[in-house]
């Protein structure tokens, strides 16, 4: 926790940060996002998503990383504006069944808990883009990650990009000039793709998605040291390399998998990192700017925790330009309002 403390005393500096990106990402005619934005209509909205967030991460230190995934593939997609949350409708259909989100994607439930407390404080008030965000903010500070102000006003979009998912999401299998084409085209440099990659300090990922790589060049960029060998072992006892085991799942991080540091880069320089996206940061012969940036931050934690910030709140104010418009506050963040 000593960086979530150091990063506490940089709060100023991150608000200037906060304020300089949301203007610059902004387009010409949507209201600027602003860390005050609920302090007449909502003023308890941050304490709320605070206490529901430590109720469920000490009840299951897993749910942090399920909520900063689902933060993840919702900016990724038509910006932060909540469409992830959507369940299919006659009318609608939601990402959530998509092939990069089907199985993958959980913790919805949570989000579903803080609406239900806000609706009752502050009915109509608050957008599940914004409680999303929030919520990811705080489930990494409660793993022991760094603090980061988060900048309100987003409005819950209407509509749902399934096809999106497809092409705008990373998978587990891309190549790193793929990944690259991805981040850049949120408007994320190389340098905030490394960062953030480092979420992946805590979760899990599911057989299906690391099978390719732990029978395909895991060895290979691991060497033959003993200790890289019994992982393997251990990886090929969870995920077997013939289909029927999918969704058997393994920790991104096997040394601290419940805690948020910068463990997950010294696994990559051990090339051990278990899907090949995560390994093609330090292992691909492209890697050069990327391998650069794995070096420093496992060996500066606060340089890590310093630019995954900065990244964060360039992520999160990833906008649908649509919602300014057409967008609402959902009262149920599953369903547009009828």
């Amino acid at each position: 926790m000593a960086f979530s403390i150091y990063y506490k005393g940089r709060i100023l500096h991150c608000l200037i940060l906060a304020f300089s990106i949301s203007f610059s990402c902004l387009h010409g005619s949507e209201p600027p996002l602003t860390l005050d934005y609920y302090k007449t209509t909502c003023p308890t909205v941050l304490e709320v998503v605070r206490k529901e967030m430590e109720c469920v991460v000490s009840s299951d230190p897993r749910n942090a990383a399920l909520v900063l995934r689902l933060h993840f593939h919702d900016c990724f997609v038509q910006g932060c504006d909540g469409s992830v949350l959507l369940d299919d409708t006659i009318t609608l259909r939601g990402e959530k069944k998509a092939p990069n989100n089907i199985n993958g994607l959980k913790g919805f439930e949570i989000i579903d808990n803080i609406k239900e407390r806000l609706e009752s404080e502050c009915p109509g008030v608050v957008s599940c883009a914004d409680i999303l965000t929030v919520a990811a903010r705080d489930a990494v500070l409660l793993v022991g990650g760094p603090y980061w102000p988060v900048p309100l006003g987003r409005k819950d979009s209407k509509t749902a990009g399934y096809e999106l998912t497809e092409t705008n999401i990373p998978t587990a299998d891309d190549g790193l000039l793929s990944i690259i084409s991805k981040f850049i085209e949120q408007g994320l440099s190389v340098t905030d793709m490394v960062a953030l990659s480092g979420a992946h300090t805590i979760g899990m990922a599911r057989c299906v998605n690391f099978r390719n790589r732990i029978y395909g060049d895991y060895i290979a960029t691991s060497g033959i040291n003993p200790l890289s060998q019994k992982y393997l072992s251990n990886l090929k006892s969870v995920c077997p390399p013939l289909k029927g085991a999918d969704n058997n799942e393994s920790a991104m991080d096997y040394v601290t998998p419940n805690v948020f540091d910068n463990s997950y880069y010294h696994i990559l320089l051990r090339g051990e990192g278990l899907i090949n996206s995560d390994q093609e940061l330090h292992s691909s012969i492209l890697a050069v700017q990327t391998k650069k940036l794995v070096v420093q931050y496992a060996e500066n934690p606060v340089a890590f925790f310093e630019q995954f910030s900065e990244s964060m709140v360039k992520m999160g104010n990833i906008t649908n330009p649509d919602t300014y418009v057409h967008g609402e506050v959902r009262t149920n963040c599953r369903f547009v309002n009828t």
